[in-house]
């Protein structure tokens, strides 16, 4: 049995576009029924990342009795089989031979694939291969040394990044897997079979700076979805039948566990509030750039953030099934989708690649044998044939400019899911944006202002200033920072009290004032038809409102808002 390669990359210039195998599923059914006393089992392979090895090891483990059903996870580099052997041992060898190393995952692994940390890429072994190749160029054209020295640059270039390659190549060869390794290995050999050694060197360091390239795409996709899974705590304070409270790893969390969270914490787990009141921050989730207020019966979400009180919620999710989780697969089932010339490419590929190889063979063959051809002329041009038949400049081509396409989208801080989504831009008749930080500036900030009580007049701002600036509330400071703008000097504020979900209190100049929401006005029975009007007025306009409130009633009001970009208009302009 071949022990494990380590595909010497270290996917350090390994990725999924330039691998010219057909796109296969994320889901692969091997059998047409599933037996009911079939079991999951689940691998991490670190040298699969792409869909060269994702087809080596389906067409593998489908010679197999007993698999019924492969999940890949590139991403990841997990790998899923439903089966009915009596281990893992057949599966294990089964992928040892294809040079790749398959490491069970236990049950405690399921909610937690984070993705693996990939080590990063050497680069100076590429740099100096280019060199090399560049220089085995101009020496050959130039003129500028005996041949023997072309071919030694050419040598060092193909040995210095392409033994991953031809590693590869000859896994698939002895797989019958005639994919992109294996036709890029054929055509670099036959270039120097035939004493192109600059053209071999060239295509073989062009097709590793395209995997590199390739490579950063993937790296983006594994950092993005790996800042998603560190938006939830690993722990979660949980109450015990015996009524005390334990910290629990947050993959252990049943549903229906009463879960606590203090001011400041994350939220662990999707749940719905049983006890006290706060502000949450849903923007990780929600988008919404203000805080929301939770009470009683409302829901929660994991990888929020409680800001003002503490919480109790009861569990509606375990870990793996939030909507944080659930978001988290569908990032990753997206970098599974491959655009449409992707997938032609592919398909045409793997059809035309059998082809050239056939024809070649016929032309090194046929002649010598039925026309009285010389054997060395005919292998010759067959060899010919092949390295100029190679489709490695339009399989290179399609990933390679999608994955630019992206990249320059990124740079303008546009961030799409994959080139499925990027190809069908064009077809685009409407277009929905989340309005956060998107056509708004993402920052709330005062938007209106309305002084109820004359005698306030001049004054009610620098009040509300100077309690708002105790706060660490977003519409307080907003306000703050509102009458900081204005110049106005902020009073010092005595006996600051922060009320959970409704506002703030504090003693100035003797007097005791109230800066808080609808809420609170309720609860201190100061409202009144006249002042509900006004403030759903603003409320429906999309505003928070918040009132200055004093023994004897409100004395202004308020309106805090994220505001709109001066530039959204002009870029929505040229949208059309």
């Amino acid at each position: 049995m071949n022990q494990p390669v380590s595909h010497e990359h270290k996917h350090d210039h390994h990725a999924h576009g330039c691998c010219g195998s057909s796109a296969a599923p994320a889901l692969v059914q091997l059998s047409g029924k599933a037996s009911s006393h079939a079991q999951f089992s689940r691998f991490r392979i670190e040298a699969m990342d792409c869909p060269t090895e994702q087809t080596l090891i389906q067409d593998k483990l489908g010679k197999l009795a007993g698999i019924e059903q492969l999940e890949f996870n590139l991403i990841n580099r997990v790998l899923g089989v439903r089966h009915t052997l009596d281990g893992t041992a057949e599966i294990e060898q089964a992928i040892d031979s294809l040079g790749m190393k398959a490491e069970p995952l236990g049950a405690e692994d399921e909610g937690a694939a984070s993705p693996p940390q990939v080590a990063k890429a050497r680069w100076w072994p590429l740099a100096l291969s280019g060199i090399a190749a560049v220089a085995a160029e101009i020496v050959h054209f130039a003129a500028l040394a005996p041949e023997w020295a072309v071919a030694m640059l050419a040598l060092a270039a193909i040995l210095g990044c392409g033994l991953g390659t031809y590693k590869k190549g000859w896994i698939a060869l002895k797989n019958r897997n005639l994919n992109i390794n294996a036709l890029m290995s054929i055509a670099v050999t036959g270039a120097v079979l035939i004493g192109q050694w600059p053209e071999a060197a060239m295509v073989m360091v062009l097709f590793t700076v395209a995997e590199l390239i390739e490579a950063r795409s993937l790296d983006r996709a594994r950092n993005a979805i790996g800042g998603l899974m560190q938006l939830t705590p690993d722990m979660a304070t949980v109450r015990q039948a015996d009524g005390q409270w334990r910290e629990v790893e947050v993959r252990e969390v049943a549903i229906g566990a009463l879960v606590r969270v203090r001011p400041g914490e994350r939220i662990g787990l999707d749940g719905e509030v049983t006890s006290g009141q706060s502000s949450v921050d849903q923007a990780p989730i929600t988008g919404e750039s203000l805080p929301v207020e939770k009470a009683v019966g409302d829901k929660l979400f994991a990888g929020t953030i409680n800001q003002a009180g503490a919480l109790e919620f009861r569990v509606t999710a375990a870990a793996g099934q939030s909507t944080l989780a659930r978001i988290i697969k569908a990032v990753e089932k997206a970098q599974g989708a491959r655009a449409p010339t992707q997938r032609f490419v592919d398909r045409f590929s793997r059809i035309y690649t059998p082809v050239v190889f056939a024809i070649a063979l016929a032309v090194a063959v046929i002649p010598p044998l039925f026309m009285a051809g010389a054997w060395f002329d005919w292998i010759y041009r067959a060899l010919v044939l092949l390295v100029v038949a190679c489709p490695c400049a339009l399989v290179i081509s399609t990933p390679v400019t999608i994955v630019s396409g992206l990249a320059a989208a990124a740079r303008k801080g546009i961030l799409i899911k994959g080139g499925v989504y990027l190809e069908g831009a064009r077809q685009l008749d409407f277009l929905a944006l989340d309005k956060t930080g998107t056509i708004t500036h993402g920052k709330p900030v005062q938007t209106d202002a309305k002084v109820l009580e004359p005698l306030f007049e001049g004054r009610a701002q620098a009040l509300a200033a100077s309690l708002g600036e105790r706060s660490d509330h977003p519409v307080s400071r907003a306000i703050a920072q509102f009458g900081k703008e204005q110049g106005l000097a902020l009073s010092e504020v005595d006996d600051f009290a922060a009320l959970a979900g409704r506002g703030v209190r504090g003693t100035i100049a003797g007097e005791v004032y109230h800066l808080g929401n609808h809420r609170l006005v309720e609860e201190l029975g100061l409202c009144s038809p006249e002042l509900e009007t006004q403030l759903d007025a603003l409320e429906r306009q999309g505003k928070t409102v918040v009132l200055l409130l004093d023994r004897s009633g409100p004395l202004a009001l308020f309106a805090v808002a994220d505001t709109v970009k001066e530039s959204s208009r002009q870029a929505i302009a040229e949208l059309h």
